[in-house]
Order: structure tokens, then sequence, then C-alpha cells
């Protein structure tokens, strides 16, 4: 990530702060008819921003923000701002407890932690192993095992995780599609 920061001209110190202020920005501009923004990074107003999102959330058109990572900076972010939280590559004991800290942090600044999406980011092996060295060190799924994907599934689900994002990181077109068919006919009924 700190190549793109730095190809910005912004330090990656700040990326916290900027995502706080993105997240206030898109929220103004789906909300109101006029929209308004001052800080010392952005100042606009008299301006016009359409279409407005469709639906709402907490009675307010926007569009759920999910906040992802598993750093306290982002459990907090989730919790006192986010919509919900999306974190990669955790296991289902480490998310549990992140959802707890999430819940709880959202329920001291004054929210209700039960209108928090709570949902996860799992990769599927699809070729026995990690697809990157950096996926090494992340919890997997067994793609070559749909009883094994169920179980890891169901550990999600039970540690509170309302969706799971399955991820087939492959350039191999023939295994995805072996994988999102063994998907679909042995481990998304299970759950049905």
């Amino acid at each position: 990530m700190t190549p793109e920061f730095e190809a910005l001209g912004i330090p990656l110190s700040q990326r916290g702060s900027l995502t706080n202020e993105s997240m206030d920005i898109m929220r103004e501009l789906w909300s109101n008819e006029d929209p308004r923004y001052s800080s010392s990074r952005w100042d606009f107003g008299d301006l016009k921003f359409s279409p407005k999102p469709s639906q709402a959330v907490s009675g307010t058109q926007s569009v759920p923000l999910w906040v992802g990572g598993n750093s306290t900076g982002a459990l907090r972010r989730a919790g006192r701002r986010g919509d919900g939280w999306h974190p990669s590559g955790v296991t289902a004991e480490e998310f549990a407890i992140g959802r707890q800290t999430v819940r709880e942090l959202a329920e001291a600044a004054g929210r209700n932690p039960d209108e928090l999406a709570m949902s996860v980011r799992v990769e599927v092996e699809a070729h026995g192993g990690p697809s990157s060295e950096r996926a090494a060190d992340r919890s997997r799924l067994p793609g070559h095992d749909p009883a094994g994907m169920v179980a890891g599934i169901a550990a999600y689900r039970d540690a509170g995780a309302e969706h799971v994002a399955l991820a087939l990181n492959t350039g191999d077109v023939e295994r995805i599609g072996e994988l999102m068919q063994a998907i679909a006919e042995d481990v998304i009924p299970q759950f049905r």
C-alpha cells in the first residue's frame, strides 16, 4: 500500500484520517441536496450531486460503508463510523474477537451494534495451498474438500459472520470454474 500513497504524495500515516474524511464526504454527497464539506484537505459547497442512492442506512440515503481490515484503527473505524466490518484472512476465532471489539466500540459511540453488518473474506485454496506469500500467513479454506469448506464457513457463521466472501485467487480459469461449481453444488446448499 505504501507505493500507492507515495504516488499520490500522501504519507501512509495519514491513511486513517483520509479514510475517515472520505467516508464523511461520501455520506454528505449521498444524503444532502446541497452538500457542503470543509477541512484542511477539502472544501466544497455550492454544488449538486446526483443521483442519490436509492437505499437507506439508519434512515438516511446512503450506500452501506463496510470497513475492511483488522488493525486497531480499522476496528475503531468500523465500530464508530462504518455500517459493517469486513476483514480478510482472519481465522474464525480472530473474527469473533474482532466482531466483539467492533460491537463494543459501536455501543460506546452510542450506536446500535446490531445494525452493523458482519462479513469476512477468506481465500479458497485453488491448488492445495496459499495463492501467494502474503496468503501463506492468512486463514484459508481447502478448495479440494467441500466438506472442509462447509466446516470452515460454519465456523465463521458461528463466530458471528453474516456474510462470507470466498476469494478464488488464481489465474487458472478452468480451476475457478471447477471451484465455483463445487461451491454451488456442495457448499452453498448446506447454508440454505
